[in-house]
């Protein structure tokens, strides 16, 4: 599998390194709207082109699957431009800014019989994997999960700024919500307090949400303050405590009555970076256009989710 990498930021150089060390699979295009930082990223990944407009990336005739990695302002643009010229797309999280633009997303890539998928990692975790499907946990009653940490406040800053997306909820809070969609679906109600900073947009966020039989869960995202950055699964047969960073764990232990703690343990060189472009090749051969571990409606449903806490907050 051939892939550009729209972008060329942090996320966009982890993730290039990690598809350029999989078997199977290559760099063959970097894009940025400067060609020159392309072009040299595009030499650390071993690709031998370099762009400086997405269009033109999407457009390659060497590129099979676009790697969108840009501010979550621009999504939608890219992914557009990929599902227009039939290439498969690997979106960063969240899929857009805003839920009017990841839902055109999804109908796009579905119109058109394009693979989209979120690249929500941390689905693709094997510890977050087998927390999900151990039937030890029983009925799960309650997630807590909170990812904080300070971010000076700089305007110019893309975390503080909503041209860019910006605020606690999109960039830090999808993680909680994702892990307590995962496991406990979407939520019936919710309760929402918070602040915003000076730009508009969400400075942190405390979130309850409600769902059938009790259950509950109880979420925290801040950029004024460092939190614990773990997360607790209850379940009515056994409890994990997800060790920092909870979105990418390496350890987790599991509690349950009258029983030694159990540790799971990462295996080495695994994590969701990996979980999620061998999904994207593994899709892609077998002809399906959707995840079965990270499916667009799980995505729309935590976009839903992020979208109202923002309004209730009063988020620009």
């Amino acid at each position: 599998m051939r892939w550009g990498i729209a972008a060329t930021g942090g996320i966009a150089q982890t993730v290039g390194r990690v598809i350029a060390g999989e078997p199977g699979m290559r760099v063959s295009a970097v894009a940025s709207r400067s060609k020159e930082r392309a072009a040299v990223l595009g030499r650390e990944l071993g690709a031998e082109l370099a762009f400086g407009s997405y269009a033109e990336l999407c457009a390659a005739d060497e590129v099979d699957a676009v790697f969108v990695a840009t501010p979550h302002a621009q999504h939608l643009e890219v992914a557009e431009a990929a599902i227009a010229c039939g290439k498969a797309v690997l979106c960063e999280k969240p899929l857009t800014g805003r839920l009017d633009e990841a839902e055109r997303m999804v109908a796009l890539a579905r119109e058109a019989g394009v693979f989209l998928m979120e690249a929500m990692w941390m689905r693709f975790n094997p510890l977050i994997q087998r927390v999900a499907r151990d039937e030890r946990f029983g009925e799960i009653l309650g997630v807590r999960a909170e990812f904080g940490f300070h971010q000076p406040y700089d305007p110019a800053h893309r975390l503080w700024d909503p041209a860019l997306g910006g605020g606690a909820l999109l960039d830090l809070g999808v993680y909680p919500f994702a892990l307590a969609q995962l496991l406990l679906g979407t939520p019936l109600d919710m309760h929402v307090t918070g602040s915003l900073g000076p730009s508009g947009v969400d400075a942190e966020a405390s979130v309850l949400l409600a769902y059938p039989g009790d259950a509950r869960a109880t979420l925290e995202t801040s950029l004024l303050k460092p939190l614990s950055n773990t997360a607790t699964v209850i379940g009515s047969g056994m409890t994990a405590e997800i060790d920092a960073s909870f979105w990418a764990p390496r350890r987790i232990v599991l509690t349950r009555p009258g029983a030694e703690p159990e540790e799971l343990l990462l295996e080495p060189g695994e994590d969701g970076y990996r979980g999620e472009v061998r999904e994207v090749a593994r899709a892609v051969a077998e002809g399906r256009t959707e995840s079965t571990i990270m499916p667009l409606d799980e995505s729309l449903a935590v976009m839903r989710q992020l979208e109202e806490a923002r309004r209730r907050l009063g988020a620009r």
